[in-house]
């Protein structure tokens, strides 16, 4: 018999240097294999288990580690690194072993009286610059935007709209923020919802039209019943309204018809007229406001150009309703006269966004622009 523990100590001691290589071996590949994927820019989110090791180590980094290391390397010590950083020494060191034990391998060689980053601290270094160059940029362009110095914003609004309140508004928000770009498209009520609730605008004008005493609902026409009333509020669950100005509406008969000059008009002087309609909000307008006086209109016309509208009615083809917003273009087209009438409601007008959009600071302030212009645009168009 041999010396006890004489072969088992040699043979254990023959297979300390094997595991030594081999555990040399995997800090080797593990390391080249960081140095790889931080190449590639492979920087998962971080996770909070230990022990990770390979590639998957990667997901050990985060922000605040890379920039730990870029300070490390242009410090040149733990406690300098800590003092830009506004952390202390020892939370510093913590971290950095946090970070080795994730990715199973040295960042710093702290046998001398500096710490030295390894290769691959340097490399994670690297990025750490990358990374606090993009960190200021991002702060830079938000403050920008919370700061109303850049930002874009979309608008959809009604015809009649963008050529008289619309143009106000920009016009303001130009002069109060020049650094907003604001981008302008045309749409009828149904339509910019629609595309308000798509995400391909942030801003919708948009009208109701409703019944004296009632509440209208912006971008639908209205209905006779509850139940509908229920199915349009539905519709418009979730979004933001803000009232901009009433717009009362006028008939529009031609220069030469006999109540051209009639100050005391009722819709249901025109009963027996030809109509011509406009969009489908006005159209249903007209006709519940014809039911409500008695009689169902005879259209002939349907258009949703209050241009067109007035040339047909200027050329005698029947009588029409139009909002108040288009009075000026009204009375400088030869042919036609615009009156009040009795029986008719005005629609309310409103810009619509969304609950998160309204805390965007350039859209809301698009919104006060167009509130602030709501007066100027009412006061030009009351003749």
């Amino acid at each position: 018999m041999g010396r006890p523990g004489g072969r088992g100590a040699a043979a254990a001691t023959a297979r300390e240097p094997s595991v030594r290589e081999a555990s040399g071996r995997e800090g080797a590949v593990r390391e080249r294999a960081v140095r790889e994927a931080v190449r590639q820019g492979v920087v998962p989110e971080p996770i909070d288990a230990d022990g990770v090791d390979g590639v998957g180590a990667l997901a050990g980094l985060d922000v605040g580690g890379l920039r730990l290391l870029q300070a490390i390397a242009e410090h040149g010590t733990l406690t300098a690194a800590a003092a830009v950083l506004g952390t202390s020494q020892p939370a510093v060191s913590q971290h950095v072993r946090r970070l080795e034990r994730r990715l199973g391998t040295a960042l710093l060689d702290r046998s001398g009286r500096r710490v030295r980053l390894t290769e691959a601290g340097a490399v994670l270094a690297a990025h750490g610059q990358t990374v606090n160059a993009a960190v200021r940029a991002a702060a830079a362009q938000v403050t920008a935007l919370t700061g109303l110095r850049a930002g874009v914003v979309r608008v959809v609004a009604f015809p009649s709209s963008s050529a008289t309140l619309v143009p106000l508004a920009l016009a303001r928000l130009r002069r109060e923020h020049p650094g907003l770009t604001v981008t302008l498209d045309e749409a009828e009520p149904p339509e910019a919802l629609a595309r308000l609730r798509a995400g391909t605008c942030d801003v919708a004008v948009t009208f109701a039209y409703g019944s004296a005493g009632s509440t209208a609902t912006p971008g639908l026409a209205p209905r006779p019943d509850a139940a509908a009333d229920a199915a349009r509020d539905g519709e418009l669950s979730g979004l933001v309204a803000r009232h901009l100005l009433d717009d009362p509406t006028l008939a529009v008969l031609p220069a030469d018809h006999p109540r051209a000059d009639d100050p005391q008009l009722s819709l249901s002087d025109l009963a027996g007229e030809t109509w011509i309609a406009g969009c489908p909000q006005c159209r249903g307008h007209l006709l519940h406001s014809a039911a409500a006086c008695g009689f169902a209109p005879e259209i002939a016309y349907a258009t949703d150009d209050y241009v067109a509208v007035l040339s047909l009615v200027a050329a005698g083809l029947g009588v029409a309703l139009l909002p108040r917003l288009v009075r000026q273009t009204g009375e400088r087209h030869p042919g036609v006269v615009l009156r009040s009438a009795a029986g008719t409601s005005a629609r309310r007008v409103y810009a619509m966004t969304t609950p998160d959009l309204i805390r965007v600071p350039a859209v809301a302030a698009t919104l006060d622009a167009l509130a602030a212009a709501a007066p100027a645009t009412t006061a030009a168009v009351s003749g």
